[in-house]
């Protein structure tokens, strides 16, 4: 094998030759190529990362744009193999024009080849893509095919480029525009994570495979200190926040959040909870009021997929209104979408423990991992309510005749007593304890402590199944 050292021949380097971004994601020193570099258009290696043993291969685009043919799929295909064999995450690094033509359906049948080791590999070890030039074509479905997508300023993904586009539908579009960073990390959710460099790129991906595959133990005397969560809340109930600055309250640092800016009414995050990985959903009041919609439904169930299979415990965290409500949520799919993320939830067999902060109502209550669904535990704050719906609400339907009867300066003040005596008998977090949908009321300032008790003190587990892209 032949070892990689970072020694410049030329005064300014091609800034797209493979072996560079290979010396920069993998550990100094640590890079042996598993094959000679030819004329492939794919250079693979092995080393480490963080002193994580990992394979990556790299596409390369000085050599016909990265484009790729029966060789360099080969060896993808074969550090793929590598990579399930002994069992190391993959990371991909991909600028590539897709199946090289002149090999016509040989150059196909070969990327379909690289596809199906993708699919041997997926839920079995972490792959990771980080797409720093165009990935066009066949090399388009390379990354979405893995399991977490990093993306640079320069990357753009598109089935078909924009040349086609405009001969086939007429739309005038550029390749930023088609398949750029902002195109697919806000609008289509293809792209996990977007940076505004290559090199913060391949930093990402870096920390993804330490916090996939070196995912510790968990140490609860790293969570003991106390630490006011609730001051990170509005003190009105009522109020919307965002919820990022708790989930890196809750966790022992900032994590790495994936899809921030695609269905952002709810946070997925990989970080470190008493020293251990976990993965954290959570609603977020400050888009949509926290609300459950068919994007998010979908962005949380594929996180929770990805958890369970790589064995990555999970932390949800809860204050939900319910589904977003409306004709274009029906038609968008709400129902097909937000039953990927009950299916998630009821499937996984990791430890997940869920804490309600102010809220959890109606079907999204159920979705955001409760009791039915097989939590490990549930804990709620003081004060939160567990219902169908908000009490004033449900008021309002249950007496409606009631309220009317009344004379308009003595309707509040009757709705208010209504309000509370329903939620004494319906709703609030009593009742849930009473009928064990909640297990124990936290302080907020001993919430850490409480997630890391209950996650280490359940039985490891990790899903037997694939990562699919939902």
């Amino acid at each position: 094998m032949t070892t990689l050292h970072a020694v410049p021949t030329l005064p300014t380097p091609d800034p797209r030759d493979p072996e560079d971004r290979l010396l920069r994601l993998l550990d100094a020193g640590s890079a042996t190529l598993l094959a000679p570099r030819d004329t492939s258009g794919v250079l693979a290696a092995r080393g480490t990362v963080s002193g994580t043993r990992v394979i990556a291969y790299c596409t390369d685009a000085t050599v016909m744009g990265g484009a790729m043919g029966a060789d360099g799929c080969r060896h993808v295909v074969d550090a793929i193999d590598t990579a399930l064999r002994e069992r190391l995450p993959v990371v991909g690094i991909w600028h590539s024009g897709g199946a090289r033509l002149a090999e016509g359906v040989t150059a196909l049948h070969a990327v379909g080849e690289v596809f199906a080791a993708m699919v041997r590999a997926s839920g079995r070890v972490p792959q990771i893509s980080v797409v720093l030039g165009p990935a066009a074509g066949g090399a388009a479905y390379g990354p979405a095919l893995t399991d977490l997508v990093v993306m640079g300023p320069a990357g753009r993904v598109f089935v078909t480029g924009p040349d086609v586009v405009r001969s086939v539908t007429g739309e005038d579009v550029d390749m930023e525009s088609l398949g750029g960073p902002d195109t697919h990390g806000r609008r289509s959710g293809v792209v996990h994570v977007v940076t505004d460099s290559e090199d913060a790129a391949l930093g990402t991906a870096r920390q993804a495979v330490d916090l996939l595959a070196a995912q510790g133990s968990f140490a609860p005397a790293a969570a003991e200190a106390d630490v006011d969560l609730r001051a990170l809340l509005p003190e009105r109930t009522n109020r919307a926040y965002d919820v990022r600055p708790l989930v890196a309250a809750v966790l022992d640092g900032p994590g790495l959040e994936l899809h921030p800016r695609w269905a952002p009414n709810v946070v997925t995050t990989l970080g470190r909870l008493g020293g251990r990985t976990v993965g954290v959903v959570a609603n977020n009041p400050l888009r949509l009021g926290g609300c459950l919609d068919s994007a998010s439904a979908e962005k949380a169930a594929r996180f929770v997929r990805m958890c369970d299979a790589f064995g990555v415990p999970l932390v949800v965290l809860v204050d939900v209104p319910g589904y977003l409500p409306g004709v274009g949520q029906e038609w968008d799919g709400v129902v097909r979408r937000g039953a990927k993320l009950l299916h998630a939830f009821a499937e996984a067999v990791v430890p997940r423990v869920t804490l309600v902060t102010r809220k959890s109502y109606g079907g999204a209550y159920i979705a955001m991992n409760a009791r039915s669904l097989g939590a490990t535990a549930v804990f709620a704050w003081p004060g939160a309510e567990v219902a169908v719906m908000g009490a004033k609400a449900a008021v309002g339907i249950l007496h409606r005749k009631e309220l009317a009867a009344v004379p308009p300066a003595e309707r509040e003040a009757l709705h208010a007593r209504l309000a509370a005596e329903h939620e004494r008998i319906a709703g609030g977090v009593d009742r849930a304890l009473q009928i064990g949908v909640v297990d124990e009321v936290v302080e907020p300032s001993r919430t850490r402590r409480a997630l890391v008790a209950a996650l280490a003190g359940a039985p490891a587990g990790r899903g037997a199944h694939g990562n699919i892209p939902l």
